[in-house]
């Protein structure tokens, strides 16, 4: 599945003018999930905006209290119903734990994607051995791939898994939920640009190759931000100064 390089995450987001705001500026790329309680906002900003349906990819997530087969298909129903949509492009587990079983969940997800109700199928939160165990269940190919990916946490094992397999990488929470200000080499390399921490943890990202990034932004002044921070281009050795960062800090942990 082809992503665009920067989407809009909207865990938190409660207004649909951000949504139509952000559709406005250019962004085509929109993930919500169940657990996040606003897929009836994104669907109202979707439907507010002028741009058409299908210059946009809708993402959501199952949550793991729903992913024995039956509830799968309920609450997936019930996500099309709160966006206000027929379909979406992208379905993810969103994390393996509780109700979900592999064997029994997973083919779930393949028959709404023979059914035409979902574009692909999207895991979330996977350890390389739960990849390889839904690879050897599914019967359509993994989608996307979304986990925690900032500079405080690398995991390189699952970026390396996505190049080798050819799905992307979707990094959430790609600013490190409010701190890259503190962390002193993207600061560091912020200064050398004039731009901001922020703009650098962004361009850092789209800069690996397979990965796109999904942050969540409220303000008009912020959207634009991110979509601007495409075009900062950094220097082989800030990428690999910032790739070199030791400190680990998983902000979402299972």
């Amino acid at each position: 599945m082809q992503l665009p390089s920067i989407g809009l995450g909207t865990m938190g987001i409660d207004d649909p003018d951000t949504i139509a705001t952000a559709l406005e500026l250019g962004y085509d790329h929109l993930d919500t999930a169940q657990i996040y309680e606003n897929e009836a906002v994104v669907g109202e900003g979707l439907a507010r905006s002028d741009v058409p349906r299908e210059d946009v990819l809708v993402a959501t997530k199952v949550w793991a209290d729903s992913l024995a087969p039956e509830d799968v298909h309920r609450t997936t129903e019930e996500s099309l119903e709160r966006l206000g949509l027929d379909r979406v492009d992208l379905l993810y587990v969103h994390r393996p734990i509780e109700t979900y079983d592999p064997e029994r969940t997973l083919p779930a997800f393949d028959e709404l994607s023979d059914e035409g109700t979902i574009g692909g199928v999207g895991v979330s939160n996977f350890s390389v051995p739960e990849l390889e165990t839904a690879q050897d269940v599914l019967e359509e190919p993994i989608a996307a791939h979304q986990v925690e990916y900032h500079p405080l946490f690398q995991p390189k094992d699952l970026l390396a898994h996505a190049r080798e397999h050819g799905y992307p990488l979707v990094a959430y929470s790609p600013l490190a939920n409010g701190r890259a200000g503190e962390i002193d080499a993207v600061v560091a390399v912020a200064e050398s640009h004039e731009t901001t921490p922020e703009a650098v943890c962004l361009a850092w990202l789209a800069a690996k190759d397979g990965v796109v990034t999904i942050p969540k932004s409220s303000s008009r002044e912020h959207l634009e931000a991110n979509l601007e921070a495409l075009e900062l281009d950094l220097e082989s050795d800030e990428l690999e100064r910032i790739d070199a960062i030791e400190r680990t800090e998983e902000l979402f942990p299972e």
